[in-house]
């Protein structure tokens, strides 16, 4: 088990390096898979929450790297954060409710993957388009309502999926809001980071056994976050980040796109087929 979750973690930071998302949506359904063939009850919170810790730290790497490279928009950034945290908490009181259990989180993460992989494969067949040819300086100014919009559609997202919210808000800002790609992309990562700081701490505060879910993967947990499953993942994951980085510079984007694509249309199917 532990071997294999050193294999997730750096297969996650990878994909999180290459394609610019936090890493959860690998992170989360792999966990969600092993918490339910352990016989976990209550699953979905317990992958939610360990796969947001995971996608915090991979997070905290993406912007300690953007800064290292003088690439970091933090009032926008932080401006981001606040409303994703506001929607991350609004998220939160779904994810515990009785209403939100093993179906709709399914239905819920299979619609992302499947949102994510047409996005990707629409943007993989092109090889430029007018939102990546614009400069950063050109990009428009990313106001408070923007911000507001962008970040509590991926705070409730991130809630109820475990993932860092960035492969919505991303194409929300390059797309609709008409900001650079890398600039979309740089503001995300601290805004992921300081929503799912709030998410992660609502998460530790909770007490499973009340919901009768007290048990999980290892007996290192704190709240719903099981601490021996991220930390088997942390150290991996954020070795795989740099190297996704590295390799971002060197692969063709429209290949990464296709194979994001790709990797997220199977996942989704993958799912699926457990319903």
């Amino acid at each position: 088990m532990t071997i294999f979750l050193l294999i997730l973690g750096l297969l996650a930071g990878l994909i999180a390096g290459l394609f610019g998302v936090g890493g959860g949506i690998i992170f989360t359904p792999v966990l969600f898979f092993l918490f339910e063939q352990a016989g976990i009850p209550n699953s979905v919170p317990w992958a939610v929450a360990s796969g947001l810790m995971c996608t915090w730290i991979t997070s905290l790497a993406s912007v300690v790297r953007q800064y290292n490279q003088q690439h970091l928009f933090i009032k926008e950034g932080l401006l981001l954060g606040f409303f994703g945290a506001l929607g991350i908490s609004l998220g939160k009181w779904v994810l515990l409710s009785p209403y939100y259990s093993r179906t709709e989180f399914i239905i819920v993460f299979s619609s992302l993957l499947f949102y994510s992989a047409v996005l990707m494969f629409m943007r993989g067949r092109k090889s430029e388009t007018h939102a990546e040819t614009t400069t950063e300086g050109s990009s428009p100014l990313f106001s408070p309502k923007q911000a507001s919009i962008t970040g509590i559609i991926g705070g409730g997202i991130a809630s109820l999926a475990g993932v860092g919210g960035g492969g919505t808000m991303v194409p929300i800002m390059n797309l609709f809001f008409k900001q650079h790609f890398r600039k979309a992309v740089s503001i995300s990562h601290l805004g992921m980071l300081t929503m799912i700081t709030v998410g992660v701490l609502q998460l530790m505060a909770e007490q499973p056994e009340l919901h009768g879910s007290g048990q999980s993967l290892t007996q290192w947990t704190l709240g719903y976050v099981d601490l021996g499953a991220v930390n088997s993942m942390a150290w991996t994951a954020l070795v795989g980040a740099y190297a996704g980085t590295w390799l971002n510079h060197k692969v063709p984007r429209h290949y990464l796109q296709l194979g994001f694509g790709l990797l997220a249309l199977v996942m989704g199917t993958r799912l699926l087929l457990t319903l």
